[in-house]
């Protein structure tokens, strides 16, 4: 006997045609014209215009600083979000809601109040400022504060992907190897981080792609020194307003190339992670 077919919907097709085409309209409209323009202008006076853009020493520096900035934050907020993700979701204690209200801060905080308050902070004027004056610590308008900086606005990402996974995954799986014998590290080797290696993986490239991309608390503290303290996102600015729009559309299109390939890489991560779920399912 045959089945029915039954419709997923039962709006007309005219319905469902126009509802598909706004919104193919909207992600034209807002995400892909500007991303083509970015392209676009970067590469309208040639190619050669746009290589000498990208090899200029400030747009180098800035380029070096903005992979250092994200090679020590990332690992940092790896570490902590392994860690905080691990106690929240197998263990009970005081003051869990207060760890995860503190871990989604940055979400709620401007990024501009963020760079201002460490300012405040560790600025020459601040709270801290002469005592690390007196010690010759420099950190706001230095590459330890663009650090910081980077580190506060990023530290939620591993750790939001990881926890409800965790939460969801149970610690039956660790109960059991505790009981076989195995240590602590050996748990968590051989039995946790295979279990969440494709959200950590998610997580951490999520994090990787909004250090390099963050603006508004690096230019806080950062003082936009050429050469020295501006990130990719602030040497755009500078060579905007300097109206040197070829040069600054051609840096903008390598952090637009590094949003492609981060989008690219985020799809790939969830096809592995659904196939995973499901195949753990099956069995």
């Amino acid at each position: 006997m045959r089945r029915a077919v039954v419709a997923p919907t039962t709006e007309p097709a005219l319905v469902q045609w126009g509802l598909t085409l706004a919104a193919l309209g909207f992600v034209g409209i807002f995400l892909v014209l500007p991303l083509g323009t970015v392209f676009a202008e970067a590469l309208a006076h040639g190619p050669a215009a746009y290589l000498r853009a990208v090899s200029d020493p400030d747009a180098l520096a800035a380029m070096r600083l903005t992979l250092i900035t994200a090679a020590i934050a990332v690992p940092l907020n790896l570490v902590f979000g392994v860690a905080a993700s691990w106690a929240i979701a197998k263990f009970d204690f005081r003051g869990k809601s207060v760890l995860i209200s503190l871990i989604d801060l940055p979400f709620s905080v401007s990024p501009v109040v963020s760079g201002l308050i460490f300012v405040l902070l560790f600025g020459l004027q601040g709270w801290f400022g002469p005592w690390l004056a007196a010690h010759d610590i420099k950190l706001i308008f230095a590459v330890p504060g663009i650090v910081l900086a980077t580190v506060f606005v990023t530290f939620p990402f591993v750790a939001r992907e990881l926890i409800p996974l965790m939460q969801e995954q149970g610690s039956e799986e660790e109960e059991a190897a505790l009981v076989l014998g195995a240590s602590g590290r050996q748990i968590f080797l051989l039995v946790t981080l295979p279990n969440i290696r494709w959200g950590l993986l998610y997580g951490v490239l999520l994090c990787n792609a909004r250090a390099m991309g963050e603006f508004g608390a690096v230019s806080v503290v950062s003082g936009h020194i050429r050469g020295l303290t501006n990130t990719m996102p602030l040497q755009v600015e500078i060579l905007y307003n300097e109206y040197q729009f070829v040069a600054a559309f051609a840096v903008a299109s390598l952090l637009a190339g590094l949003a492609l390939v981060t989008l690219a890489a985020k799809t790939l991560l969830e096809h592995r992670f659904a196939a995973t779920r499901a195949a753990a399912g099956k069995d």
